[in-house]
């Protein structure tokens, strides 16, 4: 069930709406990281001389070329664990936009959802934001210590996370806070697993610019099976 939702999801990549929304998250990625690479390579080749001379070698003259190369290289890889509260930043800005592209494809009868007003999206999306980066950072030292077991328990713990958050927002589109939460303990292992699969792929530099549109996709979706409804086609087979 999990994977049809996630498929239905994944049919509407080419949606109008979420090319949009794609864009301007690529953009703001771009904003918040860009500068922040940008001053790195100009930090490492500033402290790193152009040229050397090493025994047995001679003058090298790429030195600070390498270094900035290779600084890149591992900035791009602890990118991957910053993907996650980014994500989770974006679902405050794009979160409507994605879901009513969904509801009006698979669920044209369901009437007009809550509006929740962005400051309130904004404000929730930062404090879990926050929630994330203390939960990584106390888990800092687990990671440090399972080493080859570091990713899975790093999909284990910011997939439950993503999950809360993400079926949370989705739900009080259609329900109350208090009925989004006791719906969200009812069906926690479910919407777990759709976290962890969420998490495993922003993991992946580039690819986790993806995961915010299908993960708000896929959790509309799982939402909507799980409060009884059926997407439009499948009511009309």
């Amino acid at each position: 069930m999990i994977l049809r939702d996630f498929l239905l999801a994944l049919r509407q990549i080419g949606d109008p709406a979420f090319r949009r929304v794609l864009v301007r998250a690529v953009l703001l990625t771009l904003a918040i990281f860009g500068p922040f690479v940008f001053g790195f390579s100009a930090f490492v080749q500033w402290i790193v001389p152009e040229n050397v001379t090493l025994p047995f070698i001679g003058q090298v003259t790429f030195l600070d070329n390498l270094a900035s190369g290779l600084g890149l290289v591992v900035l791009l890889f602890l990118s991957s664990f910053v993907m996650v509260p980014v994500a989770s930043v974006f679902i405050g800005f794009f979160l409507d936009e994605v879901a009513d592209a969904v509801e009006a494809r698979h669920y044209p009868h369901l009437g007009a959802p809550r509006r929740i007003p962005l400051w309130e999206s904004v404000v929730d999306s930062l404090r879990f934001v926050l929630v994330v980066i203390v939960v990584n950072l106390l888990a800092l030292v687990i990671y440090l210590a399972s080493s080859l077991l570091a990713p899975v328990i790093f999909w284990l713990v910011n997939g439950w996370l993503l999950g809360r958050e993400y079926f949370q927002l989705v739900a009080m589109r259609r329900l109350d806070r208090r009925q989004a939460d006791a719906m969200r303990r009812r069906h926690v292992v479910g919407i777990w697993i759709a976290g962890i699969l969420m998490a495993i792929p922003l993991s992946v530099p580039l690819l986790g610019l993806f995961v915010p549109i299908l993960g708000v996709a896929t959790f509309t979706h799982q939402f909507h099976r799980l409060a009884g409804e059926r997407p439009a086609r499948t009511r009309a087979q």
